[in-house]
């Protein structure tokens, strides 16, 4: 049997769920669906905010850290600490707001990435309340120990960003996975405008949606976690018909794919589409100057 490591055993440990719960059901209490939510997942940048709001507290505690141990005894620390922890505030939220949306074994894990968050925070407070009082040398080794926080929590937040995959774009792999000729779907007698049906194209599992006597297919897993589209709800936004992720809530733009609310913030792919002789046949859109692979 394979031995969990450490991260392993914390995403395994069902004694977090308590604690992950309550934070989840805070933060969906704090963070509403709607465009302050969608702002901190990054629906209007393409991809998470949160690690890039993540790098500037990070680089001034390391920085800080740096100035202290070559003996730099100017300004220069305590400022890079203070810069550091408000910075850590809207990085915070946009953690939060991805947390809130995460599976469980993840939320077992961000539970610890937030808690060494936190107690990296008090200790920098910790260090420049004793520095302002001339206990440079104990307010230097309690930033230390503060850097060494921030160190656990990054490696947290990197195991949760590519080993358990929060974040990352589920729906990425499409165009070399997906069928590059012309693949049979089915008769177009066989699909419904009320409801997507579930089809397979060459390797991915696709979506298909009639509307008169045109065709949209859609790659049929969530670009956010991977959910079954298929089993969403088809709802009307401005006018256009979209489809909600039935575990999330994202909504897609079914013409094009497009992320209408999050917590998706990558469009759904969208398959090119033909009838011949009463069947469908679809195949993977090619972009514009990109070989099909």
């Amino acid at each position: 049997m394979r031995q969990l490591n450490l991260i392993d055993r914390i995403a395994a440990a069902r004694g977090l769920d308590g604690v992950a719960g309550l934070v989840r059901d805070a933060t969906h209490k704090l963070l509403r669906p709607g465009a302050i939510k969608d702002m901190l997942h990054g629906v209007w940048l393409g991809h998470p905010l949160h690690p890039a709001l993540a790098q500037l507290p990070v680089g001034c505690f390391v920085g800080a850290a740096i100035l202290d141990a070559t003996g730099d005894r100017g300004p220069g620390a305590p400022r890079l600490i203070g810069c550091g922890m408000v910075a850590s505030l809207p990085a915070a939220l946009a953690g939060f707001a991805d947390y809130a949306d995460a599976h469980e074994e993840q939320q077992r894990v961000g539970v610890l990435h937030a808690a060494t968050n936190s107690a990296a925070l008090l200790c920098y407070l910790g260090s420049l309340t004793l520095r302002s009082k001339g206990f440079r040398t104990v307010g230097v080794a309690l930033g230390f120990i503060g850097c060494g926080f921030v160190t656990v929590s990054a490696t947290l937040g990197g195991d949760m960003a590519f080993r358990r995959a929060v974040g990352p774009n589920h729906a990425a792999e499409v165009p070399h996975t997906g069928p590059a000729e012309w693949t049979d779907l089915g008769a177009t007698d066989d699909f419904s405008e009320a409801e997507p049906l579930r089809r397979d194209a060459g390797l991915i599992p696709v979506l298909v949606l009639r509307s008169g006597n045109r065709f949209v297919v859609l790659h049929d897993r969530c670009s956010h976690m991977a959910a079954p589209l298929h089993e969403g709800e088809l709802v009307e936004r401005d006018g256009e018909k979209c489809l909600e992720c039935p575990w999330h809530g994202s909504v897609f733009r079914m013409a094009d794919g497009a992320v209408i609310n999050g917590p998706a913030t990558a469009p759904q792919p969208v398959l090119d589409t033909r009838v011949r002789a009463g069947r469908l046949e679809a195949k993977v859109r090619e972009i514009p100057g990109v070989p099909a692979s």
